[in-house]
């Protein structure tokens, strides 16, 4: 298949997780043998940050403004056989119109936002990458969150046909590595500041901290505000770009995995962190949410907290004991969570 994708971005891994999913998943895509085409408009808040300059297994087109590549678009779409729109991409709405109007690729929109989506129109906020039809004109609305998600955007925007596509790992990036000495500590954790995950991350990562001051606590991440409440044995590294992951991961025994607010509550929601640490053998701690026995199995694949003295009980767990669940998790990984089995699953939704 020809693919052409109109997202956020894929060039910079900067203060979003669209970027690392979508390396795995366009690799996965082009080693099976189709072609894709990536449109990101050339934002300043992004290119400040680029990690990436050729695009493994796809072509990417960096943009000015629409008014430069929308022509481009239409050419692409002319010969694509799936047409895709995300959440969050600065031109959704005029890409929608391009998209809609081709008259041959599957027209497909990728929310992968969903719970965020969802909480925004419950609030009777504006959602600016989707318009006002709502989903209903596209052939298909795949959600990176499942779940009550998929019902809801079916009944809250029109959506007839709605399919998962998950987070994952790629291999390839994604495996044990040696520890790198600046990535050191007992607990690690990797993910930009929000603050819908404050209070989560306060009861299993800065309250741990505080208890235990001869232990060492690393995070990584950016748009922390200097009112963090950091702790003198909280190490910190402002932004861990997409390569320096693994290294990340395999320097603590343990990784710890926070969801948003509104994706906890909506249930069925992996990040795609979690996936990427198991990948490198290393065990995960989780916040609980509802569905997440469907990925990993809790005690025996995936360690899961809901308060401080939960994390503290955890950290006192043996070298041994964590190992054993972090090579399970690995596994699990490798059958079911990779990128090249997100491929064979998008390849399956298009095939109904």
């Amino acid at each position: 298949m020809k693919i052409v994708i109109f997202g956020l971005t894929v060039s910079s891994s900067w203060a979003n997780g669209h970027a690392t999913l979508w390396r795995g998943l366009i690799r996965a895509l082009g080693e099976r043998g189709h072609d894709v085409v990536f449109f990101e408009r050339d934002l300043p808040y992004y290119a400040a940050h680029r990690d990436l300059e050729e695009l493994v297994g796809g072509e990417l087109i960096l943009y000015p403004d629409w008014e430069s590549v929308w022509r481009l678009g239409q050419l692409h779409l002319a010969d694509a056989d799936l047409a895709l729109v995300t959440s969050y991409c600065p031109d959704a709405l005029a890409a929608t119109e391009l998209v809609l109007a081709a008259p041959r690729p599957i027209r497909a929109f990728y929310d992968m936002d969903s719970p965020v989506t969802l909480e925004r129109l419950r609030r009777g906020l504006e959602v600016p990458y989707i318009g006002r039809r709502g989903l209903v004109d596209f052939d298909l609305v795949l959600s990176y969150t499942g779940g009550r998600a998929l019902e809801e955007l079916r009944s809250r925007l029109g959506a007839w046909r709605v399919v998962p596509l998950y987070g994952s790992a790629d291999p390839e990036v994604h495996r044990p590595v040696e520890p790198r000495p600046e990535y050191r500590g007992d607990l690690s954790y990797l993910g930009t500041y929000s603050p819908d995950r404050q209070g989560a991350l306060a009861a299993l990562f800065l309250e741990p901290a505080r208890r235990l001051p001869d232990h060492r606590f690393v995070l990584g991440g950016s748009q922390y505000p200097a009112s963090f409440e950091w702790a003198p044995n909280i190490y910190y590294k402002a932004h861990v770009a997409p390569p320096e992951h693994p290294a990340f991961y395999s320097s603590s025994p343990l990784a710890l995995s926070v969801t948003r607010a509104p994706m906890a509550e909506m249930g069925y929601c992996p990040s795609g962190r979690l996936f990427e640490a198991a990948a490198c053998g290393v065990p995960v701690l989780s916040d609980g949410w509802e569905g997440l026995e469907t990925f990993f199995e809790p005690g025996s694949e995936i360690l899961v907290a809901d308060s401080t003295d939960d994390v503290l009980e955890i950290l006192a767990l043996s070298d041994s004991e964590l190992g054993e669940i972090g090579a399970a998790a690995r596994r699990r990984v490798l059958e079911e969570h990779t990128a090249e089995r997100r491929a064979r699953e998008l390849e399956a939704a298009l095939e109904v």
